[in-house]
């Protein structure tokens, strides 16, 4: 299994601070964002992995990063020429995939959690041996303000919509995928 970590955003919500770095580089704590997704990536001892950046600052990540090896990683970067969905980033990692499974993630998002190494792990391996794709979602208060999951009652899910007016469950996209190599 292979990670694509998408980090191309431009952050204009927390303008004018993004003026002058990516929103993925911006200190929390003690650390950039973009190692809190790189952390989970880590858990699941996952070692290829690829960057989607924007071309104004891929060489920002790559000066931070360079080429994982110090992380215990293997970095690519892919540049993603303008903000066209989530749903680019898997068609612009299709050689750097290579047939291969995918954890698929949001470099703005920071998840903790007691159980979830536990819970990503069980999926990760889920997906190995049977395939298939999954999307985590958060029960939320106020789901027309994210995209929302709908599922079936079996769990499965149905669709997704992005900031609906009538959300069809409260279900929020988090921002973590797992596609078999059909993706």
């Amino acid at each position: 299994m292979k990670a694509v970590i998408l980090a191309g955003g431009s952050g204009t919500r927390l303008y004018p601070v993004t003026f002058v770095i990516n929103k993925h580089l911006l200190p929390i704590y003690n650390k950039p964002m973009i190692y809190y997704p790189l952390s989970l990536v880590m858990l699941l001892k996952i070692r290829e992995v690829a960057l989607i950046v924007n071309p104004q600052d891929e060489e920002q990540f790559k000066k931070l990063l360079g080429d994982g090896s110090h992380l215990g990683m293997n970095i690519s970067y892919i540049v993603q020429e303008k903000p066209n969905g989530l749903a680019e980033g898997l068609i612009l990692a299709e050689d750097f995939l290579a047939d291969d499974k995918v954890f698929y993630l949001l470099g703005d998002n920071i998840l903790f959690g007691h159980n979830l190494p536990a819970l990503l792990e069980k999926t990760m391996k889920e997906v190995e041996k049977q395939g298939g794709a999954y999307c985590f979602g958060y029960s939320v208060s106020d789901p027309e303000r994210f995209g929302v999951i709908e599922f079936d009652s079996s769990g499965k899910v149905l669709s997704i919509e992005e900031k609906p007016k009538k959300p069809k469950s409260n279900f929020a996209v988090i921002g973590l995928y797992f596609f078999d190599e059909s993706a």
